[in-house]
């Protein structure tokens, strides 16, 4: 085959799947799910295959541990998160209002004179959150509302999704020798050394840095609930979440949660000396322990290529978006990186090479 018709059919083949993953995008979402999860948790598999456990066994034993896990967190984490959250929906105006007093007495004793033009602007602020915010409330309830039976939805495909996990990783290795048997023979070797580099890329971002998350979200939500913080429980997992994408999951809860103690607990200042203590030690941890240790030294991934690949699947594809954001965008980053090595190889970029007799592509002129 051609190359032109090569790139013509893997080209109409590209099209045709992400066509037919928006088509389908309403029922992807357990199999999506649970071959993420399958891939997370097969080097487990892996591991109880290697103790000698049948692979059956080993992948009804994570399966059975799953559940349980996610059981126990359905249970106790969500409600108490969902109380800190109605919590913070019923006292956001008057922590508001807190705040603007705050920043309104601060401002009296530094300003002078600029004083008035501030509290001119920042009344009108106040005012303009106070009008908007019961429209807001509304508008979430609203949007809540809309999508309570594509909730409920999402509940009902969790009893698909172990089952999908399952199968995954009991049919894992005849799943991957099916495929290699697929792949071109002329470009096997080819696309088997990119399939690694994929492989390498997305297990350190999705294991690696899963794992940093659920520690830094234990480690802030612990944290600040030791220093007293109204909503630490929400802030703390809020922010492990976030670590998902480095340094802004940290940048952003350090500010809400800086925001909060000092609306809280204005004048005193211990209790903001702890949570800036809390971040200090999850970041001095990240950075000098998880990181290097769990996810490795280079991923390949950047934060705002991260940030776009996540905003961009979740507009086109919803929720099996968010879950197929990392790998997809990890997967392109190798190809680019790929791409990228194949141009620097090529004549396109290094030019055509001097015909014999001539230098630089000017034929050479004999002595006088």
């Amino acid at each position: 085959m051609r190359v032109e018709r090569q790139v013509l059919f893997w080209l109409a083949a590209v099209i045709v799947f992400v066509v037919a993953v928006l088509l389908l995008k309403g029922v992807l979402l357990p199999f999506a799910a649970g071959l993420v999860i399958a891939y997370a948790l097969n080097p487990i598999a892996e591991r109880l295959v290697a103790l000698g456990l049948p692979r059956l066994v080993a992948s009804a034993l994570i399966i059975a541990l799953l559940v349980v896990v996610l059981g126990l967190a359905v249970f106790f984490l969500v409600p108490l998160l969902l109380d800190q959250l109605q919590q913070f929906a019923v006292s956001a105006p008057v922590e508001f209002e807190r705040a603007r007093v705050l920043l309104e007495n601060w401002a009296r004793e530094r300003l002078g004179s600029h004083f008035g033009p501030f509290k001119a602007g920042l009344d009108r602020a106040t005012a303009d959150l106070a009008s908007n915010w019961s429209a807001l409330a509304g508008y979430i309830a609203q949007s809540v509302w809309s999508q309570g039976r594509a909730l409920l939805g999402f509940l009902s495909l969790l009893l698909v999704t172990p089952l999908v996990v399952f199968y995954l990783l009991v049919d894992w290795h005849p799943m991957l020798a099916k495929l290699d048997g697929w792949l071109p023979r002329d470009h096997a070797p080819t696309i088997r050394r990119i399939a690694g580099e994929i492989d390498e890329a997305i297990s350190a971002f999705i294991r690696g840095q899963g794992l940093v998350c659920l520690i830094l979200g234990v480690l802030y939500a612990v944290g600040l609930t030791w220093a007293g913080l109204r909503y630490g429980l929400l802030i703390g997992v809020a922010t492990g979440i976030l670590s998902f994408v480095p340094f802004v999951g940290w940048a952003l809860g350090l500010i809400t949660a800086s925001s909060v103690a000092v609306v809280q607990f204005w004048p005193e200042t211990t209790p903001l000396i702890k949570v800036l203590a809390v971040f200090a030690v999850g970041q001095a941890l990240d950075a000098s322990l998880l990181g290097p240790k769990i996810v490795g030294p280079k991923i390949g991934l950047h934060p705002v290529w991260l940030i776009f690949a996540l905003f961009v699947f979740s507009y086109l594809f919803g929720l099996v978006g968010v879950l197929v954001a990392v790998p997809v965008a990890a997967a392109i980053a190798v190809l680019v990186r790929f791409a990228l090595e194949v141009y620097l190889r090529s004549s396109i970029y290094k030019g055509r090479e001097p015909l014999p007799g001539k230098v630089g592509g000017v034929e050479e002129q004999p002595l006088p």
